[in-house]
């Protein structure tokens, strides 16, 4: 098995986690990749997460995966119970993640305000569609619907259809990876302050950063951008091509030497002096990237797609096929640094997930357990961290507050 015992660079970091779906638990399964101790409260029912992707039998191969390395505790913060042990565990933690609605936490007695006298320290990482000021902040923001926000959905696609989207949670993990970043960079401050902070990520604007090149250009020149489709903008050839085996092929000669090394293969000698193509500029003029790629197109649907792949890269030209997951499982480069790790599993044994990003050559971050069956952890959690007694945690389940896992 692919796991990795060391115990991570973030070691000792304490994180209460108050999230459901994808981009909360993403930040939280990033920092416990890396060593954290992630407690996850979750509600009596679950976290949705647990009910999303596909399924062997009852066990969620999504929560299996995106709730590794953390300790599972079920709490009902509806009631007072569950909060107060819930207040307790952040009283005792450097970070909090939560993706709430703006306004939930505080109404719960969990704000920051009110965590951070008890706990100045505290680093209270905050997720939202829209952040937490501005006229939209009580807007719920789920990941597609911030894209299209963030003026990212318009660019999706190809300008003779409506805009589309990535059938991948994007902008919830781009935010993830904001999240942790900012988590960091605020106890990197602590260290010198004595004093935590929010951290206030809203997915709109994570997906905004994409459009950095855009910005500027818009307010000096008033472009508006449409979209491109499979190409890169004012830059060509470079997008996907058809093969004969109904496969597809990237190909991206953008530098002039590269675009002569293609047209060598395509043995089409007159493309170097056609003005049309004759610079990159002429190339990445609209009607001529579709002239281009058409001809591109006419040549690759001639070829399969593994052959015209070991062609193109004899040749010099940059290119790879465009991998199915079935193609990734069989591909030799994932495999030999570890991005598909076998985990074991208590009822399937092991499953395969996703490797550890990104890869620290002295302290590596690594997956030590899979993710946790709903409350797994809430005994071990409560008489650990909290000093509980079996009877205080007995009537803590019988008034409802927790929820512990079925026994045996």
């Amino acid at each position: 098995m692919n796991t990795t015992p060391t115990p991570g660079p973030l070691a000792g970091l304490k994180v209460i986690e108050i999230c459901t779906t994808i981009a909360g638990p993403a930040c939280t399964r990033l920092l416990g990749d890396f060593g954290a101790d992630v407690i996850k409260i979750e509600p009596p029912e679950g976290d949705p997460v647990r009910q999303m992707g596909q399924h062997v039998g009852d066990v969620s191969l999504y929560a299996a995966s995106i709730l590794r390395n953390k300790r599972s505790v079920a709490l009902d913060l509806k009631t007072p119970g569950g909060r107060e042990l819930a207040f307790q565990l952040i009283a005792r933690a450097d970070i909090l993640v939560e993706n709430n609605r703006p306004g939930v936490l505080e109404r719960l007695g969990l704000g920051y305000e009110a965590l951070s006298v008890r706990n100045p320290g505290l680093v209270m990482v905050r997720i939202s569609g829209y952040g937490q000021t501005g006229p939209y902040a009580e807007r719920p923001g789920y990941g597609a619907i911030c894209e299209a926000v963030g003026g990212v959905r318009h660019m999706t696609g190809d300008p003779d259809r409506p805009p589309a989207r990535v059938a991948l949670a994007t902008t919830d993990y781009l935010s993830s990876v904001y999240a942790a970043f900012g988590a960091m960079a605020a106890i990197h401050a602590r260290a010198s302050t004595g004093k935590g902070q929010v951290v206030d990520v809203a997915l709109y604007e994570a997906a905004f950063t994409q459009m950095e090149p855009i910005v500027p250009a818009h307010e000096k020149l008033g472009v508006v951008p449409m979209r491109e489709g499979s190409n890169l903008p004012s830059m060509a050839p470079n997008s996907s091509y058809p093969t004969r085996d109904g496969g597809w092929v990237l190909i991206a000669a953008n530098s002039q030497p590269t675009w002569r090394r293609l047209v060598a293969l395509m043995r089409q000698p007159e493309l170097l002096t056609d003005p049309r193509f004759e610079t990159i500029q002429a190339r990445g003029r609209p009607e001529n990237m579709m002239a281009i790629d058409a001809l591109i197109a006419d040549w690759t649907r001639q070829h399969d797609a593994e052959p015209l792949e070991a062609l193109l890269r004899e040749g010099e030209v940059p290119t790879t096929r465009v991998y199915t997951i079935a193609d990734i499982y069989a591909d030799p480069h994932f495999r030999a640094r570890d991005m598909l790790q076998a985990v074991p599993h208590p009822v399937l044994g092991h499953t395969t997930q996703s490797g550890v990003v990104p890869r620290l050559s002295a302290t590596p971050g690594g997956i030590r357990h899979t993710g946790p069956d709903l409350g797994a952890d809430t005994g071990a959690v409560l008489a650990e961290d909290l000093g509980l007694s079996t009877e205080r945690i007995a009537e803590l389940a019988a008034a409802g507050a927790i929820r512990l896992p079925a026994g045996p």
